[in-house]
């Protein structure tokens, strides 16, 4: 295994010191890589990591000749247990997984719901994810809501997930999303900015509020229909329920969303069911290579459906996103 692979649990690494280097934490990152530095001072901290074989600490001083052991425990039992279910894997490497979900999934355990969520299906399919994150959402840096289908990436390592989180931290992560609104907005290209927090009225609900989270979400109208429109909205933050809200806020409620707008009573969409929110794009940075990759999923078959109902005859909309 090279220095750059991502280590393995339950492995014996041992090095020798060529050198005079600072620190022995320093000294473990350049060696491997696929760790984080804050992950290697945990493992240091619980005398993981010896010298000479004696524990050291992470600030020890190493000399030319020393001899460095670290020991990678075995992955402690996962909070969630595994649940094979079929995954749409658009790309996976040694540090990531790009997947495309599906509606009515939920990303993680929460409000009351303990079993069958995405966290569950990415263990059984990976199970180091167990060792990476949170316990409850292993791998997990983004996600989407329930109903709402399109891409994500999973991290596979402490160091993807690291580097994720900054990426999206830093809003260097390209998002696109499609979503059909109520009305038609003027101008057809805009932000939407608004902070946002708990609607006092309904708790269970976010709202823009004073003094909120600062929000921002840039969209562009694709195409103007009778009484909706097409978008593709790209949030600059990554707050809860963002781009539903702020949609909402603005007057242009998304088709089909059961809490921020009215339910479609189009007959032709009747068997829609959810909101019409679909993540179709998202580019970042691979872990691992630094390169710039950015990823594509098409309109699920139920949103293409409940477009092509709502268009007139002849309207080439469908069409038109194949060119996005």
């Amino acid at each position: 295994m090279s220095p750059s692979d991502p280590p393995q649990a339950g492995q014996h690494l041992n090095f020798t010191v060529a050198a005079e280097v600072q620190r022995l934490d320093h000294f473990l990152v350049e060696r491997q890589p696929g760790l984080t530095r804050s992950r290697l001072q945990r493992l240091i901290a619980r005398g993981l990591a010896r010298v000479n074989g004696r524990p050291a600490k992470a600030g020890t001083r190493l000399k030319a000749g020393d001899r460095v052991a670290l020991e990678l425990p075995p992955p402690e039992p996962a909070a969630l247990a595994p649940e094979a279910r079929p995954l749409t894997i658009i790309y996976e490497d040694a540090h990531i997984l790009v997947i495309d979900k599906p509606p009515g999934l939920a990303v993680h355990p929460g409000s009351g719901l303990s079993r069958g969520t995405l966290a569950h299906a990415l263990l059984a399919h990976c199970p180091s994810l167990a060792q990476v994150g949170s316990s409850l959402r292993p791998g997990i840096v983004h996600r989407l809501d329930k109903d709402t289908s399109g891409l994500m990436v999973v991290a596979k390592t402490d160091a993807a997930y690291h580097d994720l989180v900054r990426q999206f931290q830093k809003r260097q992560v390209a998002k696109g999303y499609l979503a059909l609104v109520q009305g038609r907005p003027q101008p057809a290209e805009g932000v939407i900015a608004g902070d946002l927090g708990r609607d006092p009225a309904r708790r269970q609900r976010m709202a823009v509020v004073s003094r909120g989270r600062e929000a921002r979400t840039r969209y562009k109208v694709l195409e103007y229909l009778d009484k909706q429109s097409l978008l593709e909205v790209s949030p600059e933050t990554g707050r809860t329920h963002q781009i539903r809200v702020h949609l909402a806020a603005a007057g242009f409620p998304i088709y089909g969303d059961p809490v921020y707008g009215p339910r479609p009573k189009d007959k032709g969409a009747a068997g829609l069911g959810r909101q019409f929110l679909h993540a179709h794009r998202l580019g970042f940075r691979l872990p691992g290579s630094g390169e710039w990759r950015e990823f594509r999923s098409p309109l699920p078959p139920d949103l293409a459906q409940a477009l092509a109902s709502l268009a007139h005859p002849g309207h080439k909309v469908l069409s038109s996103l194949a060119n996005l």
